[in-house]
């Protein structure tokens, strides 16, 4: 069984290049956690599904390769694997999604494998599955609902995506989330939208008050303000050569969460994952540049 178990679609990207062409890889936020986090030697598995296409195929042959579980993905006929567009420009990057339909979003209530999360030490998922579809977001919430009575850690990400619902359906739905689950993993302007507060200390403050235990808010070039309701450690971003941000947030987490699941304080576990998440904009694409436990801890040697 995986320590780390992840509910969410998973995503191919065509990531546009100076050159106008576009480099084919791998995303979707909860899967981007998932690997991040095996990389570091966490064992982790995905509950989604996946066109029975080609598309699907390279996703579960990519889980293989990373060492993600993939007991509880199922390739649906008939049905599509989902897929983004990622663009840069001066304001940084942006996204368009071809996903409305995918095989992920079709999910439901009865698709939800009781055994993998009562099996694991954390579930994890995050607002796009709320937002994706009505079924998935009904799925998500008995799958928060399952893991929280039966004793198993939430962490979750209140990642928001305006295409895909409206602001005031997302903060609703979003914020009725929070109140279920341990571990608040939220980004500044994210959270900025969602709650209409402004600084860190509100904004962490504000999640507490739904009942997160350990909030862990990222804040971009500024780094990563981390909380366990006493007191909050603002820890600063590592500099890198960072080309794409793409998938940043999403490997904060999933090294964060390992470190967790491996016993180490939330602030060190923050400081490590921040030191990853700057690693992974020193590449192209969400999942090629994510790091492993070295490359991380040589970033930390070099501003010791």
């Amino acid at each position: 069984m995986s320590d780390l178990i992840c509910l969410g679609e998973p995503l191919i990207e065509l990531n546009g290049q100076a050159d106008g062409l576009y480099q084919m890889g791998f995303g979707g936020d909860v899967s981007n956690v998932a690997i991040a986090a095996a990389r570091q030697g966490t064992r982790t598995g995905m509950i989604t599904h996946v066109g029975a296409d080609r598309f699907g195929k390279d996703l579960i042959t990519l889980w293989h390769r990373e060492k993600v579980d993939t007991t509880f993905v199922r390739a649906i006929e008939g049905q599509d694997t989902g897929l983004y567009f990622v663009h840069h420009d001066e304001d940084g990057h942006h996204f368009t999604y071809r996903r409305r339909g995918s095989a992920c979003s079709r999910i439901d209530s009865g698709d939800i494998p009781e055994q993998a999360i009562l099996g694991a030490g954390m579930f994890y998922t995050s607002a796009i599955g709320l937002a994706v579809s009505g079924s998935l977001r009904a799925a998500t919430f008995d799958a928060i609902s399952l893991a929280g009575k039966n004793n198993v850690q939430v962490a979750f990400d209140p990642n928001l995506r305006e295409q895909l619902w409206p602001l005031e359906q997302a903060r609703q739905v979003t914020h009725e989330a929070m109140t279920l689950c341990d571990i608040a993993l939220p980004g500044l302007d994210d959270a900025r939208r969602l709650t209409g507060l402004h600084t860190p200390d509100e904004i962490i403050g504000f999640y507490h008050s739904l009942g997160a235990r350990v909030v862990a808010l990222t804040l971009g070039s500024a780094g990563v303000a981390v909380s366990t309701g006493d007191a909050i450690a603002t820890l600063p971003a590592f500099k890198v050569n960072a080309v794409d941000a793409t998938g940043a947030g999403d490997c904060f987490n999933g090294v964060f969460l390992s470190g967790l699941l491996r016993g180490v304080h939330p602030e060190e576990a923050a400081r490590t994952a921040n030191a990853g998440a700057a690693v992974s904009t020193t590449g192209f694409g969400a999942v090629a540049p994510i790091p492993y436990p070295d490359d991380i801890q040589k970033l930390k040697d070099q501003t010791a």
